[in-house]
């Protein structure tokens, strides 16, 4: 039976909570993702996604070059482990309404990323329908808008 450990991208480019969202963004970009693990070492803090450059800071005024990626990042971050099972994982995306997890290896070190793409594209079910379905059920902002000063 497939784990998680079987479908993740292993080893995923991290950026530090002090790194500007523009060099974020930038790492975006090169990278063709849309989601960065915020990491201090190998200890996951957070997650920091293009929507979240582009609600949290572009919109609200921010300049991303002096922008610390933990003003802007989604700290309440969900994550799955190397032994859980797909369907597990795409139960939990569907109850939280998010496309992707950062994977934990048993010390809670960040060892990996698994996105609904890749599960869709590696783990085929009828799950993946529901999950998709459910993720995109419009939901409540998670956290109030920051304002310059």
């Amino acid at each position: 039976m497939a784990t998680i450990a079987d479908l993740m991208t292993p080893e995923p480019v991290t950026v530090r909570p002090d790194d500007s969202v523009q060099h974020a963004a930038r790492l975006m970009d090169e990278l063709n993702v849309g989601a960065l693990p915020v990491c201090d070492g190998d200890q996951l803090l957070g997650i920091v996604t293009d929507r979240d450059i582009t609600v949290r800071a572009i919109a609200a005024g921010l300049h991303p070059a002096i922008t610390a990626v933990d003003l802007v990042m989604s700290d309440r971050v969900r994550s799955c482990t190397l032994w859980q099972s797909p369907d597990e994982v795409l139960q939990q995306m569907a109850a939280v309404q998010i496309r992707r997890l950062p994977v934990l290896d048993d010390d809670a070190r960040l060892v990996g990323i698994v996105a609904l793409g890749d599960l869709a594209a590696r783990h085929p079910s009828s799950a993946v329908e529901d999950t998709l379905r459910r993720i995109s059920t419009p939901a409540q902002p998670d956290r109030a808008l920051l304002v310059p000063a």
